[in-house]
């Protein structure tokens, strides 16, 4: 416990609260009668209604006040003046100086009243009666009054700061702030999160994807407007289920929906193109960006339906690219490969299909799959945990282009079969081939290479390979035709090729 606070003097009126001292206003003393012993100046110190024994004089350090007399009235000594002690006040009396003082009175306001005054030494003045002895132990007592007091205080604080906002008192300041414009006429800078959401949503779709079948299985899945013609660029998984006699429609964020068919898939890209079958005039195709520029670190923002909540917008940033990343049913048919743009954006079921963004609106990629803690690549039901792959554009872009013209896919190839199993030093040539066919096609790009069954590729156009998977995935964001380096390992030792790569038409 303080003897800090305890030392300072407590206002007499047991009905007011208990408030801080402030120091007494020096009075004019009337002069003293002829003769009057002890006549001089009178003390700086205001009285002390109770003090503990070892509390110095809070304003003379040079009288400290005796234990004996610490809370007894005592009658003053020859050439003394008399202590005053505040006399208890009746209820609802004002904190204000005795008639006989009234050239003491408080200042103007009233709030917080002055100590009582204490007259001039050797000044004639009105009889005070005694106050009656404190009780020996008031500690808890005035720790309740200056907890009550710092309470009120806070109230009456607030009360007086509303008070003065509304009604501007004498000029002071508000102490609230309000904003210089109204929420609908707020214009968001080019380039933030929100200038970027609100031009792409009108250009995002939810997917709605049903099967043929008696049950009428499906789910909900995302896409971009591609072409004012009405193609939706999404992912094959959000559409196969109706690719086969299902029904498909598509949902604006101003809520219109349109029926959809499906122009095209390409299973182990995990792209597919809808055309809506009554497109509406002036749509607005998202810009397609370049995702060979993209730099880890950049800024992403997805837009989805994750778990069906539509027109849903996250931010994070690319953490990684070239991400080798297979996703899929887990049985191979109909895996999907690509050399993904890593994103800690959140992205959960529903995101497939839907765009990545660059900081300036373009896109960069096309969301497809998550790490689940525990459930590999896929779109299982586990939430985000920040490890997000997108298919890079460009390779989407082309694809899309491709099926819009024919229908179909087409793949660049090498022309040799690898080991999907393993992973480590690179990607093997399996010694034999799917239903024991010849692991290397004859005089296909590899073998016109100079690859032979047992080489292990470890680099493909500069690219370091681990897996088979990776292996593929980097073959995919190529073209047919395209000439590219290969480094592999042979008997122990190391060597580099360049293959021409081949063509496959359709999923088998």
């Amino acid at each position: 416990m303080s003897t800090e606070n305890e030392g300072k003097a407590v206002q007499g009126d047991p009905a007011a609260p208990s408030v801080p001292p402030t120091p007494p206003v020096p009075p004019s003393a009337p002069p003293a009668p002829t003769g009057a012993p002890g006549a001089g100046p009178a003390p700086a110190s205001g009285p002390s209604a109770a003090r503990p024994a070892d509390a110095a004089h809070p304003t003379d350090p040079a009288h400290p006040t005796d234990p004996a007399h610490a809370n007894a009235q005592e009658a003053p000594a020859a050439g003394e003046a008399p202590t005053v002690h505040a006399a208890p006040m009746a209820p609802g009396a004002h904190h204000a100086a005795p008639e006989t003082h009234a050239a003491h009175a408080a200042p103007a306001g009233g709030w917080p009243p002055p100590p009582p005054a204490v007259p001039s030494w050797g000044a004639q003045h009105a009889h005070v009666p005694p106050a009656p002895a404190a009780p020996r132990k008031r500690t808890g007592g005035l720790v309740a009054a200056v907890l009550a007091a710092a309470l009120l205080a806070g109230g009456i604080g607030g009360g007086i700061g509303y008070w003065a906002a509304e009604r501007g008192d004498n000029g002071a300041g508000s102490t609230t702030v309000s904003s210089g414009e109204a929420p609908a006429s707020f214009k968001r800078d080019p380039g933030t999160v929100a200038a970027v959401a609100a031009q792409a949503l009108p250009s995002v779709v939810t997917i709605q994807a049903k099967s043929g079948g008696s049950q009428g299985e499906g789910g909900t899945g995302t896409g971009f407007v591609y072409d004012q013609e009405g193609h939706i660029v999404t992912n094959n998984h959000v559409v196969a289920s109706a690719a086969d006699g299902g029904t498909l429609s598509v949902t604006f964020s101003d809520g219109k929906s349109y029926d959809a068919e499906v122009v095209g898939r390409a299973e182990g890209y995990d792209v597919a193109v809808l055309k809506l079958t009554n497109a509406p005039k002036g749509l607005k195709p998202l810009p397609l960006g370049n995702s060979d520029k993209v730099a880890v670190g950049d800024s992403t923002i997805a837009i989805g339906a994750p778990f069906g909540l539509s027109n849903t917008v996250t931010t994070g940033i690319i953490s990684a690219k070239n991400r080798p990343v297979a996703s899929g049913d887990g049985s191979g048919a109909s895996n999907s490969y690509m050399s993904a743009l890593q994103t800690d954006a959140s992205i959960n079921p529903g995101n497939s299909g839907g765009p990545l963004l660059d900081a300036s609106g373009a896109v960069i990629g096309i969301n497809s799959a998550i790490q689940s803690a525990g459930s590999g690549f896929g779109q299982s039901q586990a939430g985000s945990i920040g490890l997000g792959f997108a298919i890079p554009v460009n390779q989407a872009k082309n694809v899309a282009q491709q099926l819009i013209r024919t229908g179909k896919p087409v793949y660049p190839v090498i022309g040799a079969t690898v080991n999907m199993n393993e992973k480590g030093e690179g990607a093997e040539i399996a010694a034999r081939g799917t239903g024991g066919t010849p692991s290397v096609t004859p005089n296909g790009p590899a073998a016109k290479a100079g690859l032979k069954p047992g080489d292990v590729i470890t680099a493909f156009g500069g690219h370091q390979i681990d897996s088979g998977p990776s292996l593929i995935s980097e073959i995919w964001t190529h073209k047919p035709g395209d000439s590219v380096e290969i480094a592999y390992e042979r008997d122990g030792r190391t060597a580099t090729t360049t293959v021409v790569l081949g063509e496959r038409t359709g999923d088998s």
